[in-house]
């Protein structure tokens, strides 16, 4: 499905969207999970202000601001900035603050904020429900050597199969996304009944101590965060993403809201352009980035696992096609409901052959 031509005419937004933002930043739990809020640095610079109303193209040659979070994660939004990889452009990131993780994919939808990256099902889903945004970049790929994310238990849990887990506990990040619908998938396939397990979430950098605390039998945790639970004392991994499939659910991709795209198709292409270089780069040169995210998210080098990332960032159908599967066995979303093609464009990559 093509991106529709820019439209003419702008809408500013109402004056409730910066508050709203303001709020939502401020939130410690959500929707009765007892999902913490994301902490992290906050920019000290003006990009670090609020947001306000939609990008503005006045005349030629004026800046785009698109909205992001800036939350303390590996993110190739705030690697491309600090390389300089919109240098050069009309387009620059304006950070609103920090968002919490299940609340990114909805806030794009709406256009709360431009751009989110968070998992194909929750985009899938979000566009089943109506919602006006697409993937336009590929992200992260999971490799055998550096997972999209891990699997612990407490070394005296006695926990070492899927069947093990029935009556326990499992923290993870956010439902609707990789961490239910993979491990739920793997655990049907090992005749587990999912049933009874107890899933909660847990922020990524909040999974390894509430695991060692007992509080959860089994967490499931992303990088660079995973890297810590890998080497504390307490704790063992049992498997990766990659272990359950291969890597197929592991691509976490770039979303735009679809006004947005619209109304500025050469910053989307900006934007794009600027992550493909920065997810090349990392590729290229893993150690380097993990230094980088250290500093960003105040972590110890040694505990930030690495990143890898799709080649140019260039979208296939695969990854997609197996969470339009996975919803629908899960009675998600409709058959039918929502098409491969409608979820994503490689428009905007100017490293995508026609």
């Amino acid at each position: 499905m093509s991106i529709e031509s820019p439209s003419a005419s702008f809408v500013r937004a109402v004056p409730s969207r910066r508050l709203a933002l303001k709020t939502l930043a401020s939130l410690t739990t959500l929707g009765g999970l007892g999902a913490l809020g994301l902490a992290g640095c906050s920019r000290g610079d003006d990009k670090g202000a609020a947001a306000g109303g939609p990008a503005m193209v006045k005349q030629a040659g004026d800046k785009v601001a698109f909205k992001y979070p800036d939350n303390p994660s590996f993110d190739l939004i705030y690697l491309a900035d600090q390389l300089g990889y919109f240098e050069g452009t009309n387009t620059r990131p304006q950070y609103v603050g920090k968002i919490a993780a299940p609340q990114i994919i909805p806030l794009v939808g709406t256009g709360e904020i431009d751009f989110g990256s968070r998992m194909v099902p929750l985009v899938i889903s979000a566009i089943a429900s109506g919602a006006d945004l697409k993937v336009v970049a590929a992200g992260g790929k999971t490799l055998q050597e550096a997972p999209h994310m891990k699997y612990f238990v407490r070394k005296d849990s006695g926990i070492r199969t899927p069947k093990d887990l029935e009556g326990k506990t499992i923290g993870f990040n956010s439902f609707g996304a990789c961490a239910e619908f993979v491990t739920k998938k793997y655990l049907r396939q090992h005749d587990v009944d999912v049933n009874k397990i107890n899933f909660v979430v847990i922020p990524d950098e909040q999974a390894e101590q509430t695991l060692v605390t007992r509080n959860t039998d089994l967490a499931i945790i992303h990088a660079p965060f995973s890297g810590r639970a890998e080497n504390a004392d307490q704790l063992v991994r049992l498997w990766s993403d990659f272990d359950l499939d291969g890597g197929l659910g592991g691509m976490a991709p770039y979303s735009a809201h679809g006004k947005f795209i619209r109304e500025h198709p050469e910053a989307v292409r900006d934007v794009v352009t600027a992550l493909a270089k920065a997810g090349n780069w990392v590729n290229d040169n893993p150690e380097e980035a993990r230094k980088l995210v250290a500093k960003r998210i105040n972590m110890d080098l040694k505990n930030v696992d690495r990143f890898a990332y799709v080649d140019d960032l260039v979208i296939t159908e695969p990854p997609i096609q197996y969470y339009v599967d996975i919803l629908q066995s899960e009675g998600k979303i409709p058959a039918g409901k929502v098409a491969v093609k409608e979820v994503y464009t490689n428009e905007f990559n100017p490293y995508a052959k026609t």
